[in-house]
């Protein structure tokens, strides 16, 4: 049997068929927009997320197939999505209203009120959760308030996972791993929080029935199964939150073992044996938990920036690397693409710039919605590769606050596993190890949201008996990235620098 991971993240889809052993037979991607109508404000059309992940569900099954009526050999689909996100449907699971994205950042009224009426520690000690705009509760407190119309008119409120095994299925399921991530959930308890339940005005039918990564929904309607190109219903398998996902695929299944995902934001994983919630862990808004692997739970770093940010100067500067690029793959040579001619003359050493990526406002620590960007060190010797290598470097800054911070909660990192986009880099992997001091290890899937969506269909559909056997079994950590001693010592007189670049322009940035 075959497997099919669903990974919707927040600016693209991509559909992979994987091997039981992790080998990837096929993939299909697909590229969707995020809204932004208002400033503050991300949102996205949920049916349209979904029109675009059936036809990468299509292409791919029709690339292992030579024909999209024959996907015999996929037994179950899993889904890894981007956390956070809150669609309203009706009661055929059509969505009401765009859904309202973990990066918008409307809900700073709704967030005071939480912080008045329940305190910002005890939620945290609750939920996991700090205090932010990510969070779903606060949307579902904006909604009630604003969007009065649709309050009433929904039948529920779903995130993306159960969004989309609700179209498959028909039953609105979501994993306990990103029910987790909403700030409705009570590690505790392991349940919807009765009393927060009741703070935002939800009876718990309006929420999706909870359930552990990696168990069996139902089958695929059969039309839609028909439609898509199977040619039988494969099982719907609950999967978890796409970082989660990842941290599975890449073999954080047991506590200490970190991750790195650089995708559309960049994200720090360690795998825990328990709840870590402490006092460090609480001043750095750093979110706890629950793992997509049985007993598991996971802290996590954010910075919202990450590979957006990089295909932000790509599609703005980049223009003549993009068309270069594209008549590269035109004539099907095996060329750069596009960032990596941006970055082809940038150097190994340290720029003499320096760049703060909050493009998005600030991630963890700092968690300053109204910080922005800004690029100091410009002179007319300053090249377009040097400002490519500085967002790079930028960025890289911010992860090391972010495992400083780890580390002063005592969380140790003792290796960072790199997935995602940003793991194809060896320049961006290198530079991780020099800035950070930390071994980087790539491996061989480097998609490992996907395949840690298939391990659990697999998982699901009792292809495996231990999920952490058949994760662990099947990471291969194909590049390891030592840091260099020299370039590490003159990134830390960088990092020094840039430790006040933030603290400096904070008040200048917020009157901008």
């Amino acid at each position: 049997m075959r497997l099919l991971g669903l990974d919707i993240g927040t600016t693209g889809c991509k559909a992979a068929v994987f091997e039981q052993d992790g080998a990837l037979a096929a993939s299909a991607r697909r590229e969707y927009d995020v809204l932004m109508p208002r400033p503050g404000w991300a949102e996205q059309d949920a049916e349209e997320v979904w029109r675009l992940a059936q036809d990468a569900i299509r292409e791919v099954l029709a690339t292992i197939t030579g024909d999209v009526s024959c996907g015999e050999e996929i037994g179950a689909v899993g889904l890894s999505v981007q956390g956070e996100a809150v669609i309203p449907v009706d009661v055929t699971g059509r969505a009401l209203h765009p859904a309202i994205l973990g990066m918008d950042t409307r809900t700073e009224a709704q967030n005071a009120w939480l912080t008045e009426h329940f305190g910002a520690r005890a939620l945290y000690e609750r939920t996991g959760m700090p205090v932010h705009t990510i969070n779903t509760l606060p949307k579902l407190l904006w909604l009630r308030e604003y969007e009065r119309e649709t309050w009433e008119a929904a039948h529920q409120f779903l995130l993306y996972e159960d969004f989309i095994i609700r179209k498959m299925t028909g039953r609105g399921v979501i994993s306990r791993c990103l029910a987790s991530r909403t700030q409705l959930y009570d590690l505790h308890a392991d349940a919807w929080s009765d009393e927060l339940l009741l703070a935002a005005g939800l009876e718990p039918a309006r929420l999706a029935s909870v359930m552990p990564s990696g168990r069996a929904v139902g089958t695929m309607h059969p039309t839609l199964a028909a439609d898509l190109g199977f040619a039988r219903p494969p099982v719907v398998v609950t999967g978890g939150h796409d970082q989660a996902c990842g941290a599975l695929g890449v073999g954080l299944t047991t506590p200490g073992l970190a991750m790195v995902s650089t995708g559309t934001a960049e994200v720090v994983e360690v795998a825990l044996a328990a709840p870590v919630i402490n006092a460090a862990l609480y001043e750095g808004n750093i979110s706890v938990y629950v793992h997509t692997v049985p007993e598991l739970y996971l802290a996590m770093t954010l910075n919202h920036s990450g590979g957006m940010l990089l295909r932000w100067f790509r599609d703005t500067f980049g223009r003549e690397e993009t068309v270069a690029a594209a008549l590269f793959a035109e004539r099907g040579e095996d060329r750069p693409d596009a960032y990596d001619l941006l970055l082809a003359d940038a150097a190994p050493e340290p720029t003499s710039l320096l760049l703060l990526p909050h493009f998005a406002g600030s991630g963890t620590p700092t968690v300053d919605t109204a910080s922005k960007g800004a690029l100091l060190g410009l002179t007319f010797a300053t090249s377009k590769a040097d400002v490519a290598k500085a967002i790079l470097e930028g960025l890289t800054f911010e992860l090391r606050l972010n495992l400083d911070l780890l580390r002063e909660g005592g969380v140790a990192v003792q290796e960072l596993r790199a997935i995602g986009g940003g793991a194809r880099s060896d320049l961006w992997l290198q530079l991780k190890a020099d800035v950070t001091g930390v071994p980087v290890a790539a491996p061989r899937v480097t998609d490992a949201a996907c395949w840690g969506a298939a391990l659990l269909a697999g998982y699901g559909a009792g292809c495996f008996a231990r999920l952490e056997d058949a994760a662990a079994g099947a990471v291969e950590l194909e590049r390891r990235f030592e840091p260099c001693p020299a370039r590490a010592a003159r990134y830390a007189e960088r990092y020094a620098l840039y430790r006040e670049l933030y603290p400096t322009l904070k008040e200048l940035l917020h009157r901008v």
